[in-house]
Formats: C-alpha cells, sequence, structure tokens
C-alpha cells in the first residue's frame, strides 16, 4: 500500500485521492500535513496554491469538526479544478479557493510576484502551507510568504515549505532566518524536501 493509499484509509475516504504526478503534492508531504492537521486542529489554514493538499487539509478539518482551509490560487484553471474536487468529496464547507492573482510587491527593496490577499480574511493564521508559486516564475518565488504573512501568523502557527530541497528554497529560508529572530527550523528529508518552521513572533 502507497502513502497516498494509506492517506485514503486514514481519512476514511470512499473514493481515491486525484493525484496527478506533474502537479499534485508527494505523498510524503501530504502525509506531513495531514498529521499536524489531525494532531493539532489548527482553526485558520492558508495555502499557497491550490490541489490535492487541499482536498486533504479539508478532510482533516471535517474530521477534527474544526477549521478551514483558505487556499491562494492564481491560476484559474487550477482553482476552478480544485473546486470541482472539493464539491466531488462534499468538502466545500471546509475549504475556500480564492482566486489571487499574481500581482507586483516590493519587499526590502526588491521587486517580486505574489499572489493578490485582498480576499484573504483576517484571523490570524494558525497552519500555513507554501507550495507557490511555481519556482520558474522568479528567482526566490516563495520568499515573500514570510514578510507577507508574518505579523498575520498566530502564536501557535506552523508552516510548511514544499520542495524545500531546491537550492532556492534553502536560500529562502537562509533568507529568512537573518531577517527574522526567533525562528525554529527542522528539515525533513522528503522526495522533495520540506522545511517546518515555528515563527515566535
Amino acid at each position: 500500500m502507497n502513502i497516498y493509499e494509506q492517506l485514503r484509509y486514514k481519512l476514511s475516504l470512499s473514493n481515491d485521492l486525484p493525484f496527478t504526478p506533474d502537479w499534485s503534492a508527494a505523498e510524503d508531504f501530504l502525509s506531513i500535513i495531514a498529521d499536524h492537521c489531525l494532531d493539532k486542529k489548527p482553526g485558520t489554514i492558508v495555502e499557497c496554491s491550490s490541489g490535492l493538499s487541499t482536498l486533504v487539509l479539508a478532510r482533516c478539518c471535517q474530521l477534527n469538526k474544526h477549521g478551514k482551509v483558505y487556499s491562494l490560487e492564481n491560476g484559474t484553471e487550477y482553482a476552478q479544478k480544485t473546486r470541482q474536487q472539493l464539491e466531488a468529496f462534499e468538502l466545500t464547507d471546509y475549504a475556500t479557493v480564492i482566486d489571487a492573482p499574481l500581482e507586483a510587491v516590493t519587499i526590502n527593496d526588491k521587486d517580486y510576484l505574489w499572489y493578490s490577499i485582498k480576499s484573504l480574511p483576517s484571523q490570524a493564521i494558525d497552519m500555513l502551507i507554501i507550495d507557490g508559486p511555481p519556482g520558474f516564475i522568479q528567482k526566490h518565488s516563495r520568499y515573500p510568504a514570510l514578510p507577507m504573512f508574518y505579523k498575520k501568523l498566530s502564536e501557535k502557527c506552523m508552516t510548511f515549505l514544499d520542495d524545500a530541497a531546491r537550492d532556492d528554497e534553502k536560500e529562502i529560508i537562509s533568507l529568512w532566518e537573518a531577517e527574522y529572530s526567533g525562528i525554529d527550523h527542522k528539515y525533513i528529508e522528503t522526495e522533495r524536501g520540506c522545511s517546518i518552521l515555528k515563527i515566535n513572533n
């Protein structure tokens, strides 16, 4: 039994998870965030990029009878596909896919493209998953996540950075650690690498 099948049974899903090799998060990363969500029962979950992880986290919230996922998605087609999957699994009460086109932001005198967050609810974030934007868009594509969300993170918030084995993501972690005091960072050797951060802000 592979991890996708293990996840299906762990989450008591009647249908197979809609996995696509090119775009879905790796099964080991999904397992890590699912375990955290089921254990800690976060109230507000924010996701950078939607997809299979949205479905998994929404199901965790349903099982917890607590929490909701807000997924920022810049791709209209991907946003619609994720919404359809949530409907198919009857999880629309536990996740909202937000149309969030990439827009210009300036951080430390450098220009980036980052999700529009104007439609994101104002409440503090208890769990943050960073799996976008894609790395090919720009150098250090996911760097803006912490500067943009730092003041919105709750005291208990845990941040999960996917694809952390890539050089770009390693450099992003180094930049964050240099700019913010009180970062506890743990790297997990997964298929694509996973960095878990606790920001003591």
